[in-house]
């Protein structure tokens, strides 16, 4: 009779198959190298063949580990999933949420949201964290959140599922003194400096990506990671932006002494969108992102769009997931 496989060994597995060194494996799930390495033979023993090449650093998979390791990794799915729906398997049981959110929401968004999950889901245990863009993607791949609110980046999201929530064009700033042609300022002599966002900021790196295509090549003086710091100095007359709708919303204080532009040229816009882990339920990514479409219309897209009305084509909620 074969011996029964033990979920450790196949978690073990399938951590080498992705990293191929068992000293990896071993930091990550504080096991000694040692049992480690006697979890991979005690696989191997048990199915009568070798799953990874020994002699190779890093180990590489043989081809029998290549096809077992595809089907460990759906079954670890499989397992974590009906986990989940067994924790969380609808509203009124869902038991935890760790949701991290961009600060654009932190104020506005934040407390409104977790009043409405609470109510709706009573015996869960909420987590909050505010962290840039990419933590939170980062983060969600790590599983060490269940959901985040994020800018969509340009690169890979493999493992997570996205429910896209705002589409958020970009704008110009500049101080409400300026009465000059704002396309002036995208040239390098201008008097008024560039305030970029940092470059390992995904905003930062989308308006540093527009502006190549635009062939526009401004100084770099001031790079700023704090979206009220850059509101701030421009009101100050310190300088000019290129922000977000949704970004410039939330440094309101700022309003009268800045004006907004829309962005010269071709339009160009970010998708702030909830991601969850590929296995965290489906009905409770539902009523995030149903309350989240809500609040962030009420708080963000109505007055923005009143006060200013050439935002209306562009500064939009998708609640239908399509953008």
């Amino acid at each position: 009779m074969p011996k029964p496989l033990s979920l450790r060994w196949l978690e073990v597995f399938q951590l080498i198959a992705k990293s191929g060194s068992i000293q990896k494996v071993a930091a990550e799930t504080g096991l000694s190298i040692s049992t480690v390495s006697n979890h991979l033979r005690s696989l191997e023993t048990a199915l009568g063949v070798d799953l990874v090449d020994h002699s190779r650093r890093p180990m590489d998979l043989t081809p029998a580990g290549q096809v077992f390791s595809r089907y460990v990794g759906e079954g670890l799915t499989s397992l974590r999933q009906g986990e989940a729906e067994i924790r969380s398997g609808n509203w009124q049981h869902a038991t935890d949420l760790r949701l991290a959110l961009i600060d654009d929401f932190d104020n506005q968004v934040a407390p409104e949201l977790f009043r409405v999950l609470a109510h709706a889901l009573p015996r869960c245990n909420f987590r909050h964290f505010t962290r840039p863009s990419h933590e939170i993607i980062d983060k969600l791949q790590e599983n060490k959140l269940d959901a985040g609110v994020a800018s969509r980046p340009s690169g890979n999201t493999e493992g997570l599922i996205e429910f896209p929530l705002m589409r958020d064009p970009f704008i110009m700033i500049l101080p409400a003194s300026f009465d000059g042609d704002p396309k002036t300022l995208f040239q390098p002599e201008s008097e008024l400096p560039f305030l970029r966002y940092s470059r390992d900021y995904t905003i930062g790196k989308q308006i540093e990506i527009q502006l190549t295509r635009s062939k526009f090549n401004l100084p770099n003086r001031f790079e700023l990671e704090c979206n009220q710091s850059i509101v701030g100095l421009v009101a100050e007359g310190s300088g000019w932006a290129i922000t977000t709708a949704a970004s410039f919303r939330r440094a309101e204080r700022f309003h009268d002494q800045v004006q907004a532009q829309p962005f010269p040229g071709r339009n160009f816009v970010r998708t702030v969108s909830l991601f969850t882990t590929d296995i965290y339920p489906s009905s409770t990514s539902r009523l995030i992102h149903k309350t989240l479409c809500e609040l962030i219309g009420q708080s963000f897209i109505d007055p923005m769009c009143a006060k200013y009305p050439w935002l209306e084509e562009e500064f939009r909620t998708l609640p239908s997931g399509l953008d």
